[in-house]
């Protein structure tokens, strides 16, 4: 008789819960703790004393004894940080719709009017997406100068959608796609114009793909870094990426407690926004319209 026949029914189901624990769970865990852990130390880092931060001799590094809110109380009330958090804001929610707007206007025209060639003009748009920002932020500083938008969070609002208006109109273009020319036929039988196709039916219709493409450029622009440290040059006007970089760090003192307090501090409207949002953008990944 066969070892697989002669086991028991017991034994079979513990092994299948051994193999899901190793194969599932496990990796699992370890993903978990390699993706929070760094949120973890910036969280006890900024509410613990100086005394804690640079003794690990005697107090222990991952776990705070006496909190404190020296840090953030020096960071909201002793530096510009509320500036450079609305600054942020206003950059990124600019930026943000001005994005939205020219990406559903390119994605629409790509792939529901159907002209010659939009095949090639939606792929020469996803290509412009992979040009290093490295590349790009010394013409486009050229222009910003010239057009007497320097240190001013007009440049950034501006600049910004050169690298979020490719990636979002590709995936629009992919949305788009999945709903069906029938209700566009439908409505253009009835009379309706290409405005109120796109306004009254496809949009409704893509609010996931708009939520997802959304997300993308916020969360992008509120990161950002290269264009902000080039084009932003006076405190006030900084993003908090930059400020907390640059004004935080003095020579080689690294102010280490308010470093941490402004980047919890600086990711919290990301997840915030992320969290109101999430149940749309795990729909627009796994499918639209169904026909």
């Amino acid at each position: 008789m066969s070892n697989s026949a002669s086991a028991s029914p017991e034994a079979m189901q513990w092994d299948s819960r051994a193999r899901r624990v190793v194969m599932l769970w496990v990796p699992l865990c370890c993903f978990l703790f390699i993706l929070l852990f760094p949120f973890y130390w910036m969280t006890v880092t900024a509410f613990k004393p100086d005394a804690e931060l640079y003794d690990f001799a005697t107090h222990n590094p991952f776990w705070i004894t006496s909190p404190t809110l020296a840090h953030i109380r020096m960071l909201l009330f002793e530096t510009s940080y509320p500036s450079w958090l609305w600054t942020t804001m206003l950059v990124s929610v600019g930026a943000t719709f001005l994005s939205l707007f020219a990406s559903t206007l390119a994605a629409y025209a790509i792939q529901r009017l159907r002209f010659r060639g939009s095949q090639y003009v939606g792929l020469a748009i996803y290509l412009a997406y992979l040009v290093p920002p490295s590349i790009l932020f010394i013409p486009l500083a050229t222009m910003v100068v010239q057009l007497g938008l320097f240190d001013s969070p007009m440049a950034l609002i501006l600049v910004y959608p050169t690298f979020l208006v490719p990636f979002c109109t590709w995936l629009l273009i992919g949305y788009f796609k999945s709903i069906p020319y029938e209700l566009e036929e439908c409505a253009l039988i009835d009379g309706a114009t290409r405005l109120q196709i796109l306004t009254k039916i496809t949009l409704p219709l893509a609010v996931p793909g708009l939520i997802s493409a959304g997300i993308f450029s916020f969360t992008l622009s509120w990161n950002e870094f290269i264009y902000a440290l080039a084009f932003i040059q006076s405190s006030e006007n900084k993003t908090v990426p930059v400020a907390i970089l640059t004004e935080l760090v003095t020579g080689d003192v690294y102010q280490w407690g308010a470093l941490m307090a402004g980047s919890l501090l600086g990711s919290l409207p990301v997840a915030i926004f992320y969290s109101f949002f999430v149940d749309y953008y795990v729909s627009s990944l796994t499918g639209a319209v169904k026909e």
